[in-house]
């Protein structure tokens, strides 16, 4: 091995073996020259062709040296091409390497990545599992709560129901509460039929009687009284009756309990020059009325005959509302002065306002006139500014007679 600067070079180098055989040729040049110096003294004659031939000699070894020289830079050449190779192919290996490195460290991070997503994908769907049933089963308690509180309100109600029609039979056992049932029940009615001012409850009239309603109707018909009557021990006897003759004899007497308050409304709450020519009876059971007009006709049409009718609270809701049709009328005649008053001075409103609209009508058409007499001016101007516009100034110049442009003097004071 031969070393060079910083590289090795082999014996069997085909650059070593031709370095090697330069070598020797300057060492066999070398022993010739000294041989030749040495026969230089035995022969003077030889000298000059010697001489001769050491200067060629001595080109051949510059030649040589030159060539050698030429053959230590090829060396270099050699050395430092194969030093840069060798670094560009540490270079290639490191890039490489650090490729397949940063490839793994990819994959590793891939799988790494899809091991944490189907981690977190089955860790979800559990969850979501979970918390279905867990929604479900709460569903199903709260379904089941709901149901139980239904129960429970189902019960408070048929309780309080219970307690209700202990309560309404209380009151429909007593006379006099049965009364005041039907009092509120037609307050209740007539209040939500009627205006407030049109009616007046517990009024009592020039006789001493006092009327359960009293609705000022104007005249005719005038004032009319509405009562109410329950005529409730009748009428149950003769929803508990069982037999032929038992109905007959509750049907009986159930009418003649509506006679005698038919009756008592005639004579007290029906006055000449006070009150309607008529009063209302009020059942506050429809049940009651039913009865009434389906197996006693003629007790209705002695009603009739006595000017008192009879009314249910659905009955009763639909005279009202007549009455109040009536109230309104009469209201609207009452107001009738007023409204042709006031029909009289929006007639003279209308024809002021009739006069300024064609004052401001006069106004717009003298402005429309001075909008197109203003739109016409200047229609003109722009017309002589485009002839000014379009004025070839070019041909003045080019034309230098005196009489072509009209020269300006300046003014005289």
């Amino acid at each position: 091995m031969i070393q060079i600067g910083e590289q090795n070079y082999s014996f069997d180098d085909p650059i070593v073996i031709v370095v090697l055989v330069a070598g020797a040729m300057v060492l066999l040049i070398l022993a010739l020259l000294v041989m030749a110096i040495r026969a230089a003294g035995k022969s003077a004659r030889m000298a000059a062709p010697l001489g001769q031939h050491m200067q060629v000699l001595g080109s051949h070894v510059q030649q040589l040296g030159a060539g050698q020289e030429q053959l230590r830079g090829g060396l270099q050449t050699v050395s430092d091409t194969q030093a840069n190779a060798q670094a560009q192919l540490v270079q290639s290996m490191e890039a490489r390497l650090a490729a397949v490195q940063q490839n793994m460290q990819d994959r590793l991070a891939d799988n790494a990545a899809r091991s944490a997503r189907s981690l977190a994908e089955m860790q979800e769907r559990m969850n979501a599992t979970l918390h279905g049933s867990s929604k479900q089963t709460t569903t199903s308690l709260t379904q089941l709560q709901e149901r139980l509180a239904a129960i429970d309100k189902a019960q408070d109600n048929i309780t309080k129901l219970s307690g209700d029609v202990l309560s309404l039979q209380d009151i429909l056992s007593n006379k006099q509460r049965r009364g005041m049932f039907g009092e509120i029940q037609l307050n209740d009615i007539v209040s939500k039929a009627l205006p407030p001012n049109s009616f007046e409850f517990q009024h009592t009239l020039s006789n001493g009687k006092r009327a359960d309603c009293l609705v000022h109707l104007p005249n005719p018909p005038g004032p009319i009284v509405i009562d109410a009557k329950f005529p409730f021990e009748a009428f149950e006897a003769l929803a508990s009756a069982e037999g032929k003759e038992d109905q007959q004899r509750a049907l009986r007497a159930f009418g003649a309990a509506v006679r005698v308050h038919i009756k008592a409304i005639s004579e007290k709450y029906i006055i000449e020059g006070e009150t309607a020519d008529g009063a209302l009876m009020f059942l506050p059971s429809e049940a009651v009325y039913a009865e009434l007009h389906a197996r006693l006709p003629d007790v209705v049409r002695a009603g009739f005959d006595a000017r008192v009718w009879i009314v249910s609270p659905t009955t009763c809701m639909a005279t009202l509302n007549t009455m109040r049709a009536i109230l309104k009328d009469a209201r609207m005649r009452e107001q009738a002065g007023a409204i042709r008053k006031e029909l009289g001075m929006l007639h003279d409103d209308v024809e002021r306002l009739v006069t300024r609209v064609g004052n401001l009508d006069r106004h717009f058409g003298q402005a429309r006139k001075d909008v197109d007499e203003i739109m016409i001016s200047s229609e003109k101007a722009a017309k002589r500014a485009g002839r000014l516009h379009n004025f070839d100034f070019e041909e003045l110049t080019e034309d230098k007679s005196p009489t072509a442009v009209v020269p300006l003097t300046k003014p005289l004071d």
